[in-house]
C-alpha cells in the first residue's frame, strides 16, 4: 500500500505540460504509423504506381527524415532554444494530418 503511494505521489510531480506533450505525440505517432502502414498497399492498388517506385518514395522520404534530425538537432545546440523546436516539429505534423484525411 505505501508503494503505491509514493507511485502516485512521484507520478503527480510530473508537470501539466509534459503529460500532455507526452499524450499528443503518442496518439500522432499511433495516427501516423496507421497511415504509413496503408500508404504503400494505396499506392500501388489504387493509383497503380510500381513497387520500385514505392520504394523510391521511401528512401527519399527516410532520407529527408534523418537529414533534418541532424541539422534540427545542430540548430537547436546552436541557438539553445527547445521549445521553438519542439512546436516547429509538431506543427508540420498538424498540418499534415487533415490533408492525408482528404485524399
Amino acid at each position: 500500500m505505501m508503494a503505491a503511494n509514493k507511485k502516485r505521489s512521484t507520478l503527480s510531480l510530473i508537470p501539466r505540460g509534459v503529460w500532455t506533450l507526452g499524450l499528443v505525440s503518442l496518439f500522432m505517432d499511433i495516427s501516423s504509423e496507421m497511415i504509413h502502414a496503408l500508404l504503400p498497399i494505396y499506392l500501388v492498388t489504387v493509383l497503380g504506381t510500381s513497387i520500385l517506385t514505392v520504394g523510391f518514395i521511401e528512401g527519399i522520404a527516410e532520407a529527408t527524415a534523418n537529414i533534418t534530425k541532424i541539422f534540427s538537432g545542430a540548430l537547436s545546440d546552436w541557438l539553445g532554444r527547445r521549445k521553438h523546436g519542439r512546436i516547429s516539429t509538431f506543427a508540420p505534423y498538424f498540418l499534415k494530418k487533415p490533408s492525408l484525411s482528404a485524399t
